[in-house]
């Protein structure tokens, strides 16, 4: 087998025995790396340190994963105004915060038979979130239900911060035009520039 020491260093091919006497005289682990390789790798390392330092790899990688949610928010076709501004409002913190949401119109009774009602409000929806978030799927019919998903738009939303900051940043000196001349003082009439004598 080819040996590895703990640094990394290539000793060479060696006899099993041999590899575990150098492994057991540094007190650490002669642990096989790659049985397909021909002669198979094995290093010396210390193997609990080895697990432990990949454990925490591993946790320091879950940690930085974001997990995406889908939320739901249910409207109803005669939603009144603050509802529905409400709901959106709620809507767009979700879009924000990264979730995708899942937006849904609830039928009752004959109200199913006019799903252009819920089209309507699926669109005005769709309307007040344009710039935080896009239709992923366009709103259809789901047995008394009618469903919209909205994923949040990273573009639109990196757009929108680089306009932003466009804007914040003060005009360019340069750029601006000059000041207007001071127009020139009016004369008036010849009589009114004299003065009077008094006597």
């Amino acid at each position: 087998m080819r040996l590895v020491d703990d640094a990394g260093q290539q000793l060479g091919i060696k006899a099993l025995p041999e590899a575990l006497a150098i492994a057991r005289q540094a007190d650490l682990d002669l642990v096989e790396v790659a049985p397909q390789a021909n002669p198979p790798v094995c290093r010396i390392m210390d193997y609990g340190k080895f697990k432990f330092d990949a454990a925490q790899r591993a946790k320091e990688s879950r940690r930085k994963t974001t997990t995406v949610g889908i939320k739901e928010m249910k409207y109803r076709p005669k939603i009144g105004p603050g509802d529905f501004d409400t709901k959106t409002r709620q809507v767009l913190k979700f879009l924000n915060e990264g979730h995708k949401v899942k937006v849904t119109i609830m039928f009752r009774g004959r109200e199913v038979f006019h799903p252009e009602l819920g089209k309507r409000i699926l669109d005005r929806v769709a309307e007040h979130v344009d710039g935080s978030g896009r239709v992923e799927t366009e709103g259809r019919l789901d047995g008394r239900n009618m469903v919209m998903v909205l994923a949040p738009d990273k573009r639109a939303k990196q757009s929108a911060a680089a306009r932003a900051h466009r804007d914040d940043e003060p005009p360019d000196p340069a750029d601006a035009p000059g000041p207007d001349p001071a127009p020139a003082p009016d004369p008036g009439p010849a009589d009114a520039a004299e003065p009077e004598e008094r006597s």
